[in-house]
């Protein structure tokens, strides 16, 4: 299997938290060296939500090759183990065909899984999951959390209270091991670095300013709600086969319309909740961008930040022994 390999291909990555700017970025590189993306997201993959994901348009998509965007139905789904198989695999095959693997993205722990490796956690139990679901409807997900707290403290201090998918993921781990998921990340930080992480440069766009990116995350929310979010999440409802349970409709944004539309709350507060939660997913980002000290960060809020991406992308290329030289202007 190629995902088992030791050794891998030199390539580029360029991560960021949400609204930072990144497609922007990747199509500037694109436009320097050729390159394949390997997108580096959870909600790319699923086909059928497009405006909720800010996915890439079709003349985006058409510019540059893009991988691992539209793989899954959102019923199924798509694990980091899963992200670095694959993306393994695709960084040989475009390495072979003489371009430039680029991984592109904001999910974190797939970086943290390609770059770290994966402990042998236990699999979903679907028996322990659901008795987890049932508590929480009935105590609620803050209590969850507190009890996250008591087995895993270091793992709940990470999380918010209402971070559902992720404190059942924590409790399920505990239960069904009897360790807290923070010891199994403990020992993949103990481990020496792999071979992607040592084979990649990883640039990270990171805001000076929080007021900027929080500007810039409204604007987006703003854009999805007049391109027909709502209506994108309506058509999800009505295939009759989806569930807010699903990690395709936890994905922020779907989640706050799914509860919306449900009647949870006034379609009126959608926007507020769906912006500050928004505004938490690219918090959580940030904090795990800062955990890898190998990145090589850019302010995205700089005037000159996409001349500081490609300087380093030039520099890199210049110094690469893998593949092709860049492009000629």
């Amino acid at each position: 299997m190629e995902s088992s390999r030791t050794d891998f291909p030199r390539c580029l990555a360029l991560a960021g938290p949400t609204a930072s700017g990144k497609t922007a970025a990747a199509l500037a590189i694109a436009a320097e060296l050729p390159v394949e993306i390997i997108s580096v997201d959870s909600a790319l993959v699923y086909r059928g939500m497009d405006i909720g994901t800010a996915k890439p348009s079709a003349a985006e998509l058409a510019a540059v090759p893009h991988h691992l965007i539209d793989i899954r139905d959102p019923l199924q789904a798509y694990s980091a183990a899963e992200f670095v198989r694959d993306a393994t695999q695709l960084a040989h095959e475009i390495h072979a065909r003489g371009r430039h693997p680029l991984l592109v993205g904001g999910t974190m722990l797939y970086f943290k899984a390609l770059f770290d490796g994966l402990d042998d956690m236990p699999r979903a139990d679907v028996q322990v999951r659901a008795a987890i679901e049932i508590e929480a409807r009935s105590r609620g997900w803050p209590a969850l959390h507190a009890e996250l707290q008591r087995v895993d403290p270091v793992t709940a201090q990470r999380l918010a209270p209402n971070d559902a998918q992720r404190i059942q993921r924590a409790l399920e781990v505990f239960r069904v091991s009897g360790r807290p998921m923070s010891s199994f990340h403990t020992r993949q930080d103990e481990a020496p670095p792999s071979a992607a992480a040592c084979a990649t440069t990883l640039i990270s766009l990171e805001p000076t300013d929080r007021a900027w990116l929080h500007a810039r995350i409204a604007q987006r929310f703003d854009a999805m709600l007049a391109a027909g979010f709502l209506d994108e999440v309506r058509a999800l409802r009505a295939r009759g086969d989806l569930h807010p349970d699903l990690p395709s409709m936890r994905c922020v944004g779907y989640r706050q319309a799914w509860e919306a539309l449900d009647g949870a709350f006034p379609l009126a507060e959608l926007r507020e909740r769906g912006i500050y939660a928004t505004r938490q997913l690219a918090k959580r980002q940030i904090t795990w961008l800062r955990s890898m000290p190998q990145r090589q960060v850019v302010a995205c809020d700089a005037p000159d930040a996409l001349p500081q991406v490609l300087a380093l992308v030039r520099s890199w290329a210049r110094a690469s022994e893998a593949g092709p030289a860049p492009r000629s202007r």
